[in-house]
């Protein structure tokens, strides 16, 4: 039902961002490329990994061999960050996703992956493109020890130095709107309800429809519209609207 309302409204562009498995068993893969084939083709659909797609360190590398044409840059390069342009946007994603103990959902970026955001973003911004980042875990800094993004405070850092102009994130199965610091002001993050959870669930399945325009030469308007499954019923509606920026 979740499906057909998203391909109901057409979107240019699709942004999943993690936790298509749960215990990470390669049938959990296989069974997860086919939703992903349902949603689009790879260029019309991009994906950052969760930290239960990376949950066993042996099965680790299942999510790029079964979802690979999805987290690939526009030419095909592999590895983390990817950056695709499509128009007036850039979708930049990142992982977080990483093997953990027992009990544990954190995730890392790493120095690296940072660095390489930062030079990423900053060639962007220069390019006057809207930059959505896509990340698995928030990079807020407001969550529980055990599935905190370890390196928060230094993603957060690049950020208020390069900025972006949205974060998507998943992780949190809540549909939120915190904020972190840019140069020019405050960056919208933006969470979403687990697509797997039924009518009943505390938070029901739902998506966020995204909407970005030109406001000026050098900024966006970014309008957002949650839709999801009605409480207890078999409906999906908009269950609100706000503006995010501009």
């Amino acid at each position: 039902m979740l499906l057909a309302d998203i391909q109901r409204h057409q979107p240019d562009h699709i942004a999943v961002t993690g936790d298509l498995v749960n215990i990470a068993l390669e049938a959990e893969f296989t069974a997860a490329g086919r939703w992903l084939a349902a949603l689009g083709r790879p260029e019309d659909v991009s994906v950052v990994p969760g930290n239960h797609d990376a949950y066993v360190a042996r099965t680790a590398g299942l999510a790029r061999l079964h979802w690979g044409p999805h987290m690939a840059g526009d030419h095909g390069e592999a590895g983390f960050p990817f950056v695709r342009r499509r128009g007036e946007v850039a979708v930049v994603g990142a992982s977080s996703a990483i093997p953990t103990a027992p009990f544990l959902a954190t995730g890392r970026l790493g120095r690296q992956q940072i660095d390489a955001l930062a030079t990423a973003l900053a060639e962007l911004r220069r390019a006057n493109l809207c930059r959505i980042l896509l990340i698995h875990h928030p990079p807020t800094g407001r969550f529980d020890f055990q599935k905190r993004l370890i390196d928060a405070s230094a993603v957060r850092k690049m950020l208020s130095e390069v900025g972006a102009d949205l974060i998507l994130h998943g992780h949190t199965h809540l549909p939120s709107l915190l904020a972190v610091q840019g140069p020019d002001g405050a960056i919208p993050v933006v969470g979403v309800p687990s697509a797997s959870a039924g009518p009943t669930a505390l938070h029901p399945a739902g998506w966020n429809r995204i909407t970005v325009t030109r406001n000026t030469a050098t900024s966006w308007r970014i309008e957002l519209e949650r839709r999801g499954l009605h409480h207890g019923g078999g409906v999906v509606e908009t269950q609100a609207r706000s503006v995010l920026t501009g």
